[in-house]
């Protein structure tokens, strides 16, 4: 799977014991379904020599609207990309979070993958960065990668015991081959300029790509 985002080191040690893997994971649950309401549906996914990944449906909502939020992610902070020993306390955590207008329950793989991304490939996932999934993110899709947007629009921040960061819930935004090349070119700022003067809504499953010469 292709990505942008830097890479860091082989985690590894102990954790406060107000950062268990199961402590963390219940306090994001409970953020998602405070905000987003009880699940309509959940997955989960373990790949070869990762924790489980689940997947939450939430809704559709009065719009018809359907998010997809990853659980697992945070478990576990992304250590630092210059650091050759990751800190098990210190570092980002985040889920990731897809909204799709009507759905596409074969998205739950491909966000599960995009999740398990730190602790198989090494990596920081942060805004502005892409995951390219190399396919559909489900059956018939015109989007194989997503940009990784800015926290704190739809589910707030979670903060946690100190010393660890807060656990922060990065929107997806879906990109069509073309769009993700340009992106990669020019940058994230300027293809979300393009989306937003184009009126582009990033919730349509089936949306065409934004012009961009």
């Amino acid at each position: 799977m292709a990505h942008d985002f830097p890479s860091f080191g082989d985690p590894h040690g102990g954790s406060s014991p107000d950062l268990t893997r199961e402590a963390v994971l219940a306090a994001v649950e409970a953020r998602l379904i405070s905000t987003l309401g009880e699940p309509s549906g959940r997955a989960a996914v373990t790949f070869l020599g990762t924790d489980r990944i689940e997947v939450l449906r939430f809704g559709p909502d009065a719009e018809g609207l359907v998010r997809y939020a990853t659980l697992g992610m945070s478990a576990a902070p992304m250590a630092d990309p210059t650091q050759p020993v990751a800190d098990q306390l210190r570092g980002p955590r985040v889920e990731l979070v897809l909204t799709v207008r009507g759905g596409r329950d074969g998205v739950l793989r491909s966000l599960a993958t995009f999740a398990a991304t730190p602790q198989v490939e090494g990596l920081v996932v942060a805004p502005g960065g892409s995951l390219d999934l190399g396919a559909p993110l489900w059956d018939g899709a015109p989007f194989t990668s997503v940009l990784a947007a800015e926290p704190g629009g739809l589910v707030e921040d979670l903060e946690l015991a100190e010393p660890a960061e807060p656990v922060r819930f990065l929107p997806l935004l879906p990109m069509t081959p073309i769009e993700a090349g340009w992106k990669r070119v020019h940058g994230a700022a300027a293809l979300q300029e393009r989306w937003l003067s184009q009126g582009t809504d990033l919730r349509d499953p089936q949306r065409r790509g934004v012009k961009l010469d």
